[in-house]
């Protein structure tokens, strides 16, 4: 697989290391939350997360909200890579 290279600012309007905070738009499915916490934490230092989750307004959907310690640009982009690789999940915000 090829690394994708991404060409965000996050360097330069963010001083880190920093909270940043992530929302994850997924299937409702009871095993969403678990996978997004599962990909947080392998990329993030322990932490006492505590994800905030809401259904759509139909019920077939679910945002995960996450606000973690990171600690560079490429940080950023690989959680949203990894968090984006989710079966579960179709967009990273």
């Amino acid at each position: 697989m090829v690394n994708e290279v991404k060409n965000t600012k996050f360097d330069e309007y963010l001083e880190f290391p920093c909270q940043f905070s992530f929302k994850v738009l997924g299937v409702a499915h009871d095993d969403l939350v678990d996978q997004v916490m599962l990909v947080v934490r392998q990329h993030t230092d322990a932490g006492d997360y505590s994800p905030a989750v809401k259904p759509s307004s139909k019920g077939n959907y679910h945002s995960v909200s996450v606000s973690v310690t990171v600690t560079s640009k490429q940080h950023i982009e690989l959680l949203y890579t990894e968090l984006g690789k989710i079966e579960l999940v179709r967009y990273v915000l």
